[in-house]
Parts: C-alpha cells; sequence; structure tokens
C-alpha cells in the first residue's frame, strides 16, 4: 500500500508538508521499483533533502 500524507514513515512526521510529499513520493517509486521499505525510507530521505535544496520555488509549488 503507498504512503500518503495521511500514512506516511514515522521518520517523516516532523518534516513540512513540502518535504513530507516529496519524500513520499520517491519512497513510494522507490518501492514500485522493488527496493525493500528500509532503504527506501533513507533514500527518499535524503533525495528530498537535496531536491528541496535546490529546486526553485516554481519547482517547490509543482511537487
Amino acid at each position: 500500500m503507498p504512503w500518503t500524507m495521511k500514512d506516511y514513515p514515522a521518520s517523516f512526521k516532523n518534516f513540512d508538508p513540502e518535504l513530507k510529499k516529496k519524500a513520499i513520493d520517491i519512497a513510494n517509486r522507490l518501492l514500485i521499483n522493488g527496493y525493500p521499505e528500509g532503504r527506501a525510507i533513507p533514500i527518499a530521505i535524503s533525495q528530498a533533502k537535496k531536491w528541496k535544496q535546490h529546486a526553485s520555488q516554481e519547482k517547490k509549488h509543482e511537487a
């Protein structure tokens, strides 16, 4: 079952909504591609933080 903004890993709970949404999107894609949950979560966190740091304001609102 994919994660949502209402049902997500506990490690995402203190993220702002924008970062949380991106991390959920990335984690769900990783799971679809066969990554185990234990690997998908830290990868998603890392990638979402990189995205937030480098994305333009316009891209952040599109996410």
